[in-house]
């Protein structure tokens, strides 16, 4: 009998913990981090422009406020109920900039029970914040997420800009693999798992072995690793993700130039780097915006040219299934030249244009080659200049 109960006791205990292992390796736990000027710590962020008003709110309580003006703004966020918190920017002296921000951080709607944020940088033109906590009280408990915010005042001109000032980062295993991942809130709206077609609106999550920062992709319903495709879900306020290899998915083809020797896309699918193979590729069906794509080339001096495009502004394409999808990239770029008068002189600038209009940058062995040159010859041939463009 002693020794039925202790097999019976040992099956259950392996049984927990093969449980335990399984629960692990579904829900991928990530610690948070928060810093200002995430540039410098290796992030890229989006800035949100919000709009300020001297008009103070009626149905808010204050603080007893310095200056002897404020200004008020909304933070859009579907982290609270009301969809917003409210921000108020005040003066440490009557007049000047302003240097002091109060933020609804506990989401009551009010801020006379806040605290005087003060800037921790002034410029002549701008004062900046952070990063700023605030609380999101959720069903499992309060999440802690930061703001980053630079106040621009330049005449009549009066904006806030508010950028993340957090993210997730640890580690997690694919496929027996251990990988560092990070979860960005790019668009900076306090959740870290918004699928978009524009990039400006979908946040980033990078997973790689190196943390290579390339690594970096668009949140959406597929990420490749490794040659894979798998299945991300992130939780909305990015304290974990769960990841399983993809099953089914439907493809179509793309056909480029075979000049492409890169091309990358992004749409609600994801981000990826389209493998090609002469010109033809595949990607998962739906909807897409070609975020860059690229050309190299060898001259017959061996000097290195290449040619980068950038994304051309709501140009969209469909992948459908077993069909192919012909993509306008690459050449033939165009390059144009525009002339502007003012106050009795002529200015110019140059631009190269790709066949969706889109800006086109030139290097040459790595660097920029030397700026072309502009000839200007009236019709009768008594003036005839050369003259060379600078870059700005």
């Amino acid at each position: 009998m002693a020794n039925k109960t202790f097999i019976w006791f040992a099956a259950g205990f392996i049984l927990l913990t093969s449980i335990g292992t399984v629960y692990a390796q579904n829900e991928q736990w990530l610690q948070y981090h928060s810093a200002r000027e995430l540039n410098l710590v290796g992030f890229s962020s989006s800035q949100k422009l919000l709009e300020v008003s001297d008009k103070k709110p009626a149905d808010v309580n204050f603080p007893k406020f310095t200056g002897d003006s404020q200004l008020f703004t909304k933070w859009m966020t579907p982290m609270v109920d009301k969809g917003f918190l409210w921000i108020a920017l005040d003066r440490s002296h009557k007049l000047g900039m302003y240097d002091i921000l109060y933020i609804d951080s506990n989401g009551n709607g009010h801020l006379n029970d806040e605290n005087p944020i003060r800037q921790y940088r002034m410029e002549q033109t701008s004062s900046y914040f952070g990063p700023v906590k605030v609380t999101f009280k959720l069903p499992d408990g309060p999440v802690s997420y930061h703001l980053n915010l630079r106040y621009y005042s330049s005449n009549d001109t009066k904006r806030l800009y508010v950028s993340t000032g957090g993210w997730y980062q640890g580690e997690v295993t694919i496929d027996g693999q251990k990988n560092q991942c990070i979860l960005f809130d790019y668009n900076a709206n306090g959740t870290f798992n918004d699928k978009a077609l524009a990039p400006e609106n979908s946040d980033r999550i990078r997973i790689s072995k190196t943390n290579n920062t390339q690594d970096t992709r668009f949140v959406g319903n597929f990420i490749e690793i490794g040659g894979k495709f798998y299945e991300p879900e992130i939780a909305r306020d990015g304290a974990y993700v769960k990841i399983k290899e993809a099953a089914d998915i439907k493809f179509g083809k793309v056909h480029l130039n075979e000049n492409v020797t890169e091309i990358l896309v992004g749409g609600l699918n994801g981000q990826f780097n389209i493998k090609l193979e002469k010109g033809i590729g595949s990607l998962p069906v739906g909807k897409y915006q070609i975020n860059n794509w690229v050309v190299k080339r060898d001259d017959e001096k061996g000097v290195k040219w290449e040619l980068t495009g950038s994304r051309s502004q709501n140009k969209t394409f469909d992948i459908k299934e077993a069909q192919e999808t012909v993509l306008e990239a690459g050449e033939p770029i165009v390059s144009t030249v525009t002339a502007s008068y003012r106050e009795g002189s002529y200015s110019f600038s140059q631009q190269l244009r790709g066949k969706n209009g889109e800006s086109v940058s030139l290097m040459r062995n790595g660097s920029r080659p030397q700026a072309p040159q502009l000839n200007i010859k009236n019709k009768d041939g008594t003036y005839d200049r050369t003259y060379t463009f600078s870059y700005g």
